[in-house]
């Protein structure tokens, strides 16, 4: 039995953020929704430049969930595993897939250390982790439907009750409907199509 049927994974519901203080640095925890690695990379470039002024933009991603999962992390000038690896591991230890944390430092003056740096870092992670909201992540599929004039405004109703966006619609002959919807709806919709077009409907899965 695939487990993630019943627990679908999770993913951050909106972007979230928490601060603390150790000794006389300041750490600001910034949590992103990212659905792939060029949108985490844009996500700390963002954080960077929000922010100019920061001593160290140190981050850790993880994209997908399982066994197709992508990493990254980046000390950005802190001595090596002392701030992109603990983030990361506490990132990772959270559940979360889709996510881009970025801890952004301000230097208060006092070397905190090895073990200062690994505290403070995850401690700053462990704080937005604290208050991010969680939600399941919603795998969806594109279909294409092509089906008679007559059958359009049914189909439609069918569409909607499904979840589904209509991405493009094609007026010839017939009509072509681009749909994208929750990967779950998928089957139960296009029996409902075929079903309200008498046979008529031709529904093709395309995003592979």
């Amino acid at each position: 039995m695939d487990s993630h049927a019943d627990h679908p994974p999770l993913i951050p519901a909106a972007a979230a953020r928490a601060e603390i203080r150790v000794v006389n640095s300041r750490f600001l925890a910034q949590l992103l929704p990212t659905g792939d690695v060029a949108a985490a990379r844009r996500a700390i470039a963002d954080v960077r430049a929000a922010l100019p002024d920061a001593t160290h933009h140190v981050y850790a991603y993880v994209i997908g969930h399982g066994a197709t999962t992508t990493l990254g992390m980046s000390d950005d000038g802190e001595p090596s595993g002392t701030a992109g690896r603990p983030v990361l591991a506490i990132l990772r230890g959270s559940g979360l897939g889709d996510a881009t944390l970025v801890v952004t430092r301000w230097f208060g003056g006092t070397l905190l250390g090895t073990g200062g740096l690994v505290h403070a870092y995850g401690g700053a992670a462990r704080a937005v982790l604290d208050v991010v909201e969680r939600v399941p992540r919603i795998i969806r599929c594109t279909l294409l439907a092509t089906l008679p004039y007559t059958c359009y405004e049914l189909a439609r109703r069918a569409l909607q009750a499904a979840d589904a966006r209509i991405d493009d619609e094609t007026f010839t002959d017939v009509v072509s409907v681009l749909f994208t919807l929750p990967e779950r709806n998928a089957a139960g919709l296009t029996a409902a199509l075929v079903e309200l077009s008498a046979g008529r409907a031709l529904v093709e899965r395309i995003d592979g």
